[in-house]
């Protein structure tokens, strides 16, 4: 991999403004590219799955985040996503009818339609974060110690300040939730009876 710590050419540097800011006839056009093209690249490794499958970047949004927030809300999803109901309407009508996403009844109101993925999108969701993970673990191996926390403060100075609070807070509990079905499936797997059985011939 080329040498990433090395980006912008050498040139003399733009006077400050009175407060220390660049002046506004300086975009940051270095940052504001490299973004650009990230985003491209990083998406650019789902999209060749999505393809295959007649989906797109929509149906990964979707898939992404009903995974990570199992039993989640129409409405809480159109927050996240900042789309139309009738945009996500679409997408989710396919990715239910290609066997990817399930809508059940909430518990205390019949009325509410609560998202879950299935084995299937599971998978898929688990396949498509793999392939970024790939991509994102590359270049934190290649800056070294501390550049995962340096990103996440870039990333989430980035996000609107009202809205902050709200995404980290998402993120946080869908860990948490991803912690708590690890823990539980581990459980599981470890009092059924092949796992028991595997104990006992161990013993003989």
């Amino acid at each position: 991999m080329a040498n990433i710590s090395i980006m912008r050419r050498s040139r003399p540097a733009p006077a400050a403004s009175v407060d220390g800011a660049l002046p506004a006839n300086e975009p940051y056009f270095d940052l504001i590219e490299l973004l650009f093209f990230a985003y491209r690249d990083f998406v650019s490794d789902p999209d060749e799955v999505l393809a295959k499958l007649g989906f797109g970047r929509a149906h990964h949004r979707v898939l992404h985040f009903v995974n990570r927030n199992p039993g989640m809300k129409v409405a809480e999803l159109l927050d996240v996503l900042k789309i139309t109901k009738q945009s996500l309407g679409r997408v989710l009508k396919q990715l239910i009818d290609e066997g990817y996403i399930v809508q059940k009844e909430g518990a205390s109101d019949r009325r509410q339609r609560l998202l879950y993925v299935t084995a299937a999108g599971e998978a898929l969701a688990v396949k498509l974060a793999g392939l970024q993970t790939t991509r994102i673990a590359r270049v934190l191996a290649e800056l070294g110690p501390g550049a995962r926390e340096a990103a996440c403060r870039f990333l989430a100075g980035m996000i609107d300040a009202e809205d902050r609070d709200h995404v980290l807070r998402l993120i946080a509990r869908s860990d948490s939730l991803a912690d708590s079905l690890a823990d539980s499936l581990a459980n599981s797997l470890a009092a059924s009876p092949a796992g028991g059985s595997r104990e006992r011939n161990g013993g003989q």
